[in-house]
């Protein structure tokens, strides 16, 4: 399921720690067996994404990137092609993410953004 960079739209980064607490705070979450996903709506436009996997899941950093590298084009496939705009996602990732395929990555996070209705 490649998509091209025109059809995609602009997903921005969340970069501060007060961003990341103030959509796990107040947002919803929805958790699925390879992702977790916590999202708010911003007042910004264009949708804002965060990634974070914990030392809880691996203690290997190679680990943990090779984790938000999946989860990073994962969210490039899906929410930056279906996902509503104008809201700020943060994607955690579990210990499943880095053993399943990547298409069961995919379903799980589609699934994830029907359940919390922003598929657009």
């Amino acid at each position: 399921m490649k998509t091209t960079k025109s059809q995609r739209q602009k997903l921005l980064s969340l970069k501060k720690r007060e961003e990341f607490l103030l959509v796990q705070n107040k947002g919803k979450k929805w958790v699925s067996e390879t992702v977790i996903i916590q999202t708010m709506p911003n007042d910004i436009g264009p949708s804002r994404i965060g990634f974070t996997v914990s030392k809880k899941i691996s203690k290997s950093a190679v680990t943990r990137n090779r984790i938000k590298r999946r989860l990073r084009a994962a969210a490039a496939d899906i929410i930056g092609v279906k996902g509503k705009s104008g809201h700020d996602y943060i994607l955690v990732g579990r210990a499943k993410s880095e053993t399943v395929s990547y298409e069961q990555i995919l379903k799980d996070l589609k699934w994830c953004l029907k359940r919390l209705e922003l598929l657009a």
